[in-house]
């Protein structure tokens, strides 16, 4: 039996309808939602990612590629998180990496629910464009495009520059996407520009008192959140 059918029978086999139908309200797979049509077995994280581990060194790219093409959300999840550990293997190739990376930017359209863009983006197209700058361009190209998971993608990518405490990338993402219209990038943002102020609250606060004023109020609220009340409200009320 292949590494494929032994994923795809093991994830089956673990489907919980009542989380499913829970999980499928949550992530908004109704009709005109942003994730309509999303199936989920209604498995927790943790256990895909127990498969993940179990099956991933003997997953080849192929193989991944149609898992990822799945119509379920925890086989695509888990062809992401294989993806993660062939990237990270010990002794991992420069052009295994390269091939990773653009095979995960080739198959976005299937990376299409906030948590498999948070998940993953930052481990595979963040790591590595931090590792190859001549390559940061895509960033830009990703932020502007009219896909909300390539525009979620380029801000949640930024994480591993954060996590590095390089800015400028992630700051020049955040201010192109301050007018994007949805909700959920007001959130990504927000998320982002919040993680730069756990690292270093004066660029944060620098980046604000340019844009506060202009930003979705959601966007707002997300990067400010690990503020005092009392600043909180003075950024809310645009008294700064």
């Amino acid at each position: 039996m292949s590494a494929l059918l032994k994923i795809q029978n093991e994830l089956k086999s673990l489907a919980n309808p009542t989380q499913a139908q829970n999980l499928q309200r949550f992530f908004k797979t109704g009709k005109g939602e942003y994730a309509e049509g999303d199936i989920f077995y209604g498995i927790k994280v943790p256990v895909t990612r127990e498969i993940a581990k179990k099956y991933g060194n003997e997953l080849n790219l192929e193989e991944a590629e149609e898992l990822l093409h799945s119509k379920i959300h925890e086989e695509r999840l888990c062809a992401l998180l294989i993806l993660i550990q062939k990237f990270e293997e010990k002794n991992v190739s420069e052009e295994k990496q390269k091939e990773i990376f653009d095979f995960y930017l080739a198959n976005t359209k299937y990376i299409n629910n906030w948590d498999l863009v948070d998940l993953s983006s930052h481990e595979i197209v963040g790591a590595y464009l931090f590792a190859h700058p001549k390559e940061r361009k895509v960033l830009k190209k990703l932020a502007t495009s009219k896909l909300l998971w390539e525009r979620r993608i380029a801000m949640v990518s930024c994480y591993h520059f954060i996590y590095k405490k390089n800015f400028t990338e992630p700051l020049e993402i955040a201010k192109t996407l301050l007018h994007d219209e949805h909700d959920l990038m007001h959130k990504a943002v927000g998320w982002m520009l919040r993680e730069i102020g756990k690292r270093d609250l004066g660029t944060l606060e620098e980046f604000l008192k340019k844009h506060y004023k202009i930003m979705p109020r959601t966007m707002l609220r997300y990067s400010i959140e690990k503020f005092s009340e009392e600043k909180r409200k003075k950024y809310l009320k645009g008294i700064i």
